[in-house]
């Protein structure tokens, strides 16, 4: 996203919505953020009818503006509902479909999806919802290609996420995409949130109470980060943790639900978007200071994780 521009996004609620999503999007995308010396996004709140009870009448949003206010949104986040049983308003439905209709990006969290599939938007599409609704989101809606494990999904114009703390997964990953790596770490620290969570919810579905482990792997993790020069290991890691490599598995799958190699190399992919932002062009420097080695592994790994080439994210992304 140019620099000088702000990016519009309209958010609808409906009655019942859940306040947890309609509390990350506003901390996301509603705050300013001057530290970050850029435009930054501009958040509007809108529905059907100028006042909008909460789920379980938590509370009432009043002068709440109405649909109209999608009009020109470059980005529209549809509402969820705690009981997706029960479909939108008809006329969130419509401005949903119009907006599909005029190429706004459609984003969903949780049960939001639900809204999504009924305005047709997700028909022979990749989605995912939470965990606990897949089987009838599957019933209700076949034509929608839906995987149930992963914490959100980028099928392009459509974004949609799992479970409600998912929200912040996506939420992070809009940032990331329109401001590039940089700007979304600052918001993730910002937040005392992870900016990558490796894993889906498949980790929740099987084990909803994780076993605490006996030891936090924090302090690895940041010295890790200070040696992404290195030829780290996991066999290394584990020696440092003083613990067997069999155990580092287990402690992270607990921790962080992913790997210890995947979540080094995401690492090493992040600290690489991080120096091309801020200027650095040889990519056989970058390579040798994220540990990735190779230009041809940079390349790589970039594109996995980013979908672009170095030379594109550069041009997307960098700071100057």
């Amino acid at each position: 996203m140019p620099q000088g521009s702000s990016h519009r996004i309209a958010m609808i609620v409906d009655d019942g919505s859940n306040p947890f999503e309609l509390g990350v999007a506003t901390e996301l995308f509603g705050l300013r953020r001057p530290e970050l010396e850029r435009s930054w996004y501009d958040f509007t709140l809108c529905s059907h009818t100028p006042a909008v009870s909460m789920h379980a009448g938590l509370f009432t949003l009043s002068e709440v503006a109405g649909l109209d206010a999608l009009d020109g949104a470059d980005t529209v986040i549809v509402p969820n509902r705690p009981d997706p049983q029960t479909p939108p308003d008809d006329a969130v439905l419509t401005a949903v479909r119009d907006a599909a209709r005029r190429g706004a990006r459609l984003v969903s969290f949780c049960t939001g999806a639900f809204a999504l599939a009924a305005a047709g938007v997700l028909d022979g599409r990749r989605a995912t919802t939470h965990w606990r609704w897949a089987e009838l989101f599957t019933a209700r809606y076949p034509r929608v290609r839906l995987d149930p494990d992963v914490l959100f999904i980028d099928d392009g114009d459509v974004l949609t996420s799992a479970g409600s703390a998912a929200a912040l997964d996506l939420g992070l990953y809009l940032i990331r995409r329109d401001h590039g790596a940089e700007i979304a770490a600052a918001v993730s620290r910002r937040l005392v949130f992870a900016g990558h969570r490796d894993g889906g919810q498949r980790q929740f579905i099987e084990r909803p109470v994780p076993v605490v482990p006996e030891t936090s792997l924090a302090p690895l993790l940041a010295w890790t980060q200070e040696h992404l020069d290195q030829p780290l290991t996991v066999t290394a890691m584990a020696a440092r943790a003083v613990v067997s490599p069999a155990t580092l598995h287990r402690r992270f799958q607990a921790e962080l639900g992913t790997t210890p190699l995947a979540w080094l190399t995401a690492e090493r992919v992040s600290l690489a978007c991080r120096l091309i932002e801020r200027g650095e062009r040889r990519l056989d420097v970058i390579a040798r200071a994220t540990g990735l080695g190779t230009t041809a592994n940079l390349r790589v790994q970039l594109r996995r994780r980013t979908g672009l080439t170095p030379s594109a994210y550069r041009d997307r992304f960098r700071l100057d």
